[in-house]
């Protein structure tokens, strides 16, 4: 099974994909994930190279707000995990599949 913290780690992703100017109060109440987790999480993406977060605006007096975009590696990162989470999602399919049409041929559901 796919790790809780994988599964929020890509929300946040694709949320930072979406929107990169979000706040992580955005994010977090966007996700349903504590403001602690969301920055925790969205420090280690950081420090993983996923996404990079600092001041973008060029006018120096404006009040610095910090945005986040994601890197080429973090691009990477986002399919891999999508495509972990979807194999996943698969192998439950099919199980479940493979349960309802035996249910369906002993009778059970008729």
């Amino acid at each position: 099974m796919i790790e809780q913290s994988q599964e929020e780690a890509l929300s946040i992703i694709k949320e930072i994909e979406a929107n990169p100017s979000a706040t992580q109060r955005a994010v977090s109440e966007k996700l349903g994930i504590s403001l602690g987790k969301t920055n925790y999480l969205l420090r280690e993406l950081i420090h993983r190279g996923i996404i990079k977060g600092g001041s973008f605006s060029a006018n120096p007096g404006k009040v610095k707000k910090i945005s986040y975009l994601l890197t080429p590696k973090g691009f990477e990162a986002k399919l891999r995990l999508t495509y972990h989470f979807l194999k996943i999602k698969e192998a439950e399919y099919n199980l479940l599949k493979e349960e309802w049409e035996k249910s369906q041929g002993e009778g059970i559901l008729k």
